[in-house]
């Protein structure tokens, strides 16, 4: 596929950082067709979160008029932003209310998108919805897309901020949507009950960013912790990790280190697993420093509960592991089995995990698996997965 034109709808903003899912997917997207991504708009309540923490947003640059809406980031890709802010509504507990202020707030964006679109002749498109759910709910109606697209690449309707209303409107959205894509196949088995267009579309790895034939400096900030060194790095939050696992980890192999990068939730902070010698944590470093840190890892770890949200979400950390060899640990879940079960330790227990950690220290300068888990993880390219979703759109 070539020289099409997407409007991707994201909830993550084009400034959340170069390693997210959805840029690293646009930039691949882009380099053979024109891409407008859409930066989900201001509504009043995080205006109002941002003036109180004085955080810096782009989009309140563009909302007085110190920057410009439309950006080009590069040949074939621009960044839209909206000068103007929206209602907040998710604390309507109406459904009726809910639907009605939600759908003045998609008539604006999309009125905005149409005139932006418009001015760069871009009058054929395909829309991308990736994940959100209520700003996009009513765009095909709106902008009037020549295919629209709805993709779940995470299960946020687990959570208590979108489970309100987003349970109600997501299957509406994935019906009336003409392809639907989910990341794992537990979401397209879900999604398929209101879409038979339903397929799968698995998350990609930066191979520019975790690559295997680059030897990285180990950060000063690591360099004293002893080896081996269990690895963690992404978001330490109790929702999805599993804490009493970790403590008996930690407890039962006092002889190794276990270190985990990100950011920390508030039961994170107060965990006894900051009062053990062995267990070290760093706050959540720039995206292009990690493979720096993951280099440094001995084994790698992704100890998650299994809940709603993490059952059939795609761990893309797995993808980043492997790309740089490394010998990986992870909580067994139906995804886990159906992608990574040839090439990752899978546990379900404790004690799973302590004799898979084990194997995993003394298969850390195995030459041979560290290549075959490197030729698996270029599998998983961006590329791979664009091509995928081009095959799903000449069907």
């Amino acid at each position: 596929m070539e020289g099409a034109t997407f409007v991707i709808t994201s909830l993550q903003t084009w400034e959340m950082g170069m390693g997210t899912t959805i840029r690293n997917f646009t930039l691949e997207l882009s380099k053979k067709n024109r891409v407008i991504y859409i930066n989900t708009p201001l509504d009043h309540a995080t205006w109002l979160r941002s003036k109180l923490n004085h955080k810096e947003d782009h989009r309140l640059d563009v909302i007085r008029e110190k920057a410009s809406p439309m950006r080009k980031i590069k040949e074939n890709l621009w960044v839209l932003d909206f000068p103007f802010m929206v209602y907040s509504i998710n604390k309507i507990p109406s459904p009726l209310l809910f639907d009605f202020f939600n759908r003045i707030n998609n008539k604006r964006i999309g009125k905005y998108i149409r005139k932006q679109l418009h001015e760069l002749n871009f009058d054929d498109f395909l829309l991308f919805i990736d994940t959100d759910i209520y700003r996009s709910f009513y765009l095909k109606e709106f902008i009037k897309p020549r295919l629209s697209i709805y993709y779940r690449r995470d299960y946020v309707i687990g959570v208590a901020y979108w489970r309100k209303h987003g349970g109600r409107l997501e299957p509406l959205l994935a019906a009336k949507s003409d392809i639907v894509l989910g990341n794992s196949r537990l979401f397209c088995e879900e999604l398929r009950k209101y879409n038979p267009k339903t397929y799968l579309l698995e998350t990609g790895v930066n191979l520019d960013l975790y690559n295997a034939e680059k030897v990285y400096p180990i950060p000063i900030d690591i360099k004293d912790i002893l080896h081996p060194i269990i690895g963690y790095v992404g978001s330490i939050f109790s929702l999805r990790l599993d804490e009493n696992l970790l403590c008996s980890l930690a407890e039962k192999r006092q002889n190794y280190s276990f270190l985990f990068i990100g950011p920390e939730d508030e039961e994170f902070k107060g965990s006894s697993l900051h009062k053990m010698k062995n267990v070290f944590f760093i706050e959540a470093r720039p995206m292009n420093d990690l493979p720096a840190y993951v280099s440094a890892f001995d084994v790698c770890i992704n100890p998650q509960k299994v809940n709603e949200i993490t059952i059939g979400n795609y761990p893309l950390k797995i993808d980043e592991y492997l790309a740089l060899g490394k010998p990986v640990v992870a909580t067994e879940t139906p995804i886990m089995n159906d992608v990574f079960k040839d090439q990752v330790h899978l546990a379900k227990n404790t004690e799973e995990y302590l004799t898979l950690l084990d194997l995993g220290v003394k298969e850390s300068n195995n030459s041979d698996l560290r290549k075959n888990r490197v030729r698996f993880a270029r599998t998983h390219s961006w590329e791979n997965r664009v091509s995928t979703l081009y095959d799903i759109l000449s069907f």
